[in-house]
């Protein structure tokens, strides 16, 4: 289907892979509805200077409330959602990320963003997808949730719920003509590796097939394939990572 005048919600849209499918979705003719609990007045801006349509709202995943805030509001300024993109994700900065050295803190904040996040907003959206005859669905999972990681015990947990979670809900709601996939990224480029050393960057690079990490445009594209061409496509987990998964370890 084409994505122009298409309603679309964003979470995460601040930046990184949020920030990058909100301006793709809105090349494409979409109306974004770009949601994070920061601002997102950069992600405004790069819509706006390139003529495409995007409001910006608060929204805090966790929360429930907050989700039926945001809908409700979308609802009356638009009349629908036709599809949401579940991007907001955040790693463990709290404690070690190891089964036995994380803190209930730590994983109740990874899993409440990271998971929680996911399932507030599908079903905040299915309703009302139900009601104007379908909708399409894109979380963001990992490939964390598919290859044991270093001190990734909590993001990987959640990750790997987001697969379950997109695989039930797509069997629960496909006959209802709600489609929803996720996507499984290797190591993509975003703010969250600001921190680390040149090694651990080039450590992560070389796990790829093609040595190097993603682009968060890499993934946005992706998103939009799954909104627009995936007529076909449901329950399922698409990585996205320059041959991770094909990868033997050497």
């Amino acid at each position: 289907m084409s994505l122009k005048d298409k309603v679309i919600i964003v979470t995460g849209a601040h930046q990184g892979i949020g920030q990058a499918t909100a301006v793709r979705l809105a090349s494409e003719g979409a109306t974004v509805v770009g949601a994070d609990l920061l601002d997102c007045k950069e992600t405004l801006g790069i819509i706006a200077d390139a003529g495409g349509t995007v409001e910006a709202v608060q929204l805090d995943v966790r929360q429930s409330g907050s989700w039926a805030e945001v809908v409700a509001g979308v609802i009356d300024r638009h009349g629908r959602v036709d599809c949401l993109a579940n991007v907001a994700g955040v790693v463990n900065m709290i404690s070690e990320d190891s089964v036995v050295g994380l803190t209930e803190e730590a994983w109740d904040n990874v899993v409440g963003t990271d998971l929680k996040g996911v399932w507030l907003g599908m079903r905040a959206v299915i309703p009302t997808m139900i009601a104007n005859g379908g909708g399409r669905i894109v979380n963001i999972s990992s490939m964390a949730a598919l290859r044991g990681l270093p001190n990734l015990a909590s993001y990987s947990a959640a990750k790997g719920g987001v697969i379950g979670l997109t695989r039930q809900a797509a069997f629960e709601y496909g006959p209802q003509n709600i489609l929803i996939n996720a996507i499984a990224p290797g190591t993509i480029d975003t703010p969250i590796l600001a921190d680390i050393t040149d090694e651990m960057r080039q450590a992560n690079a070389n796990a790829h097939i093609v040595r190097r990490l993603g682009l968060p445009s890499e993934i946005a594209s992706m998103v939009a394939y799954l909104m627009r061409e995936g007529d076909f496509l449901t329950g399922e987990i698409y990585p996205v990572d320059g041959g991770w998964s094909a990868k033997g370890n050497f």
